[in-house]
């Protein structure tokens, strides 16, 4: 019997070698490294890791279109769309492309956040870490941002359909969470808070931004560091957050704002996102973490398998095991960084920290939030 105060990891092998296509940024593999890594460090026994739940047609219509449902359906099973479905749902583009499992691997990150939903609803207290599932960018009816089905979206609701009345959701990716922020806009259950890079895509959530009154955006400028998101946290989200007294917390641990991600140009370490996890977890008794972007194998790769050993209380700051090296020198990257990478993304879990300036830009944000 598993103790129920331990977290639990979702996953499933739907995501090994499973691909956006080779020039994609979603060409590596992200869930099945932080699996391998995380079970090579001896981090996730069997006990504590469940095979993802698959969405099925009507769990993800609480959401999601019927006839977007329907599309995505059909590109999977013919490999294309004509002109005019791909306009209207934004599939078939360079950021949303046609590939082999493009209807079923987004059922199965949107059926880790429902799966993960219910097992909180079924305790008094927990964690449960489900890193595929930070498509924080689709909308109800078409693709957006890498993301074809809305996962955050869709666990939240099936916490609130289940009686739940208070949600803080945090997103720390490298980019704005428009499509979760835009789905709960207007109800007062749920309040959005998210950290991304000024002006970077998608071009929304600006501090004075608000939505429908139940987000609070915080932009960054480049070069944001961890001096920065440490103050971002003490000085405005987690004063937010207590103020909210969420029943259940919803944290969505992007890694494509550390320095060394291909698409963003904020400059944190690893150990800044796992610091700010374990700050914002004494927040509520029950927590669903998820992951988001990032797009170099190497760093998302250890910086979700510290998350996880963050939310089971273990420092991941230690040397690789020799399995959990060789995880690391199994991974490939077509970018110029991945022909010669540097020996530390082999030999080390934890980035070298990388303290700074707390700027003006960060400064403003935190009092505008707050305000």
């Amino acid at each position: 019997m598993t103790n129920p105060g331990l977290p639990l990891f979702i996953g499933g092998e739907i995501y090994r070698g499973s691909t956006y296509g080779p020039k994609h940024p979603l060409a590596i593999p992200r869930v099945s490294t932080a699996i391998d890594l995380s079970r090579a460090m001896g981090w996730l026994p069997d006990a504590l890791y469940r095979d993802t739940h698959v969405a099925t047609e009507a769990e993800l219509a609480r959401f999601h279109t019927p006839d977007y449902i329907a599309a995505l359906q059909h590109a999977e099973a013919a490999q294309r769309v004509d002109a005019e479905t791909g306009a209207r749902y934004n599939l078939g583009r360079l950021e949303n492309p046609i590939f082999a499992e493009m209807y079923r691997r987004p059922a199965a990150s949107a059926g880790s956040a429902l799966q993960a939903a219910r097992l909180l609803l079924e305790r008094p207290a927990g964690t449960v870490y489900a890193p595929a599932a930070g498509t924080h960018h689709a909308r109800a009816g078409r693709a957006s941002g890498f993301c074809y089905f809305n996962a955050p979206v869709l666990g939240i609701l099936e916490l609130l359909d289940h009686g739940v009345e208070r949600v803080l959701y945090v997103d720390l990716d490298a980019h704005h969470g428009d499509g979760v922020e835009d789905a709960f806009a207007n109800d007062d259950r749920v309040l959005t808070i998210s950290v991304h890079e000024d002006g970077r895509w998608p071009r929304t959530g600006k501090a004075e931004d608000r939505a429908g009154g139940m987000a609070r955006n915080l932009p960054v400028p480049p070069g944001f560091n961890d001096s920065e998101m440490a103050f971002l946290m003490e000085a405005a989200i987690l004063p937010l957050g207590r103020a909210f007294r969420p029943q259940v917390l919803v944290v969505q641990t992007g890694a494509d704002a550390l320095a060394e991600d291909p698409l963003s140009r904020l400059e944190l370490s690893n150990r800044a996102l796992w610091d700010a996890v374990a700050a914002l977890l004494p927040l509520a008794a029950k927590a669903l973490v998820v992951g988001g972007g990032g797009y170099n194998p190497w760093s998302v790769g250890r910086c979700w398998a510290g998350v996880w050993a963050t939310l089971n209380g273990i420092d991941p700051a230690v040397a690789p095991t020799p399995a959990a090296e060789a995880v690391l020198r199994g991974l490939s990257w077509t970018r110029a960084a991945g022909r010669n990478p540097p020996d530390h993304w082999f030999t080390t879990l934890a980035d070298d920290r990388r303290p700074g300036p707390i700027g003006d830009a960060v400064k403003r944000v935190a009092a505008l939030v707050t305000a």
